[in-house]
């Protein structure tokens, strides 16, 4: 595989592009395909973005997050739904980057438009199965994301 840069103006692409996707995300993958044994990507997201709570299970992928642009939380449940901590990442801080195990009930709220991370996981790239969603939170598109998205910020719902 060549050599890849990625500069400045490449990341900000990417944030203009996941203002105008459906989801409010984008991702730039690195790897070459999704069969490729460590996937790397720069993953950015609006606020208004919902990412299901899930855990990667089948097959077990633990994840590292790397704060590259604003801010954002990662939000962990445990297995009824329950917040059980709260961590906000930043470029500068508190958290720059956090190492997650495969087994993890968890989220990320973008706090800022543009937000950026830097993403890795093993590979190949696998669908989430329906047992890796959780099932005390509303699918993607749903008419509930909404409600649930607003608790969710909520301070009182942060948990710990």
């Amino acid at each position: 595989m060549p050599l890849r840069l990625i500069d400045p103006a490449d990341l900000e692409a990417l944030s203009r592009a996941a203002l105008t996707n459906p989801r409010r995300r984008q991702n730039l993958n690195l790897q070459a395909d999704c069969a490729d044994p460590c996937q790397r990507l720069f993953n950015a997201v609006g606020p208004e973005n919902y990412i299901r709570p899930h855990r990667h299970t089948d097959p077990p992928k633990p994840e590292c997050f790397v704060a590259m642009r604003g801010r954002f939380q990662l939000r962990l449940f445990d297995d009824g739904g329950k917040v059980t901590e709260r961590f906000d990442l930043a470029p500068d801080g508190p958290v720059v980057a956090i190492d997650l195990p495969a087994d993890v009930w968890q989220t990320i709220l973008a706090l800022d438009p543009g937000r950026l991370v830097f993403e890795t996981k093993p590979g190949p790239y696998v669908a989430m199965v329906d047992q890796d969603f959780a099932p005390w939170a509303p699918a993607e598109g749903s008419p509930e994301v909404t409600a649930y998205l607003t608790r969710l910020r909520d301070a009182r719902f942060a948990g710990a």
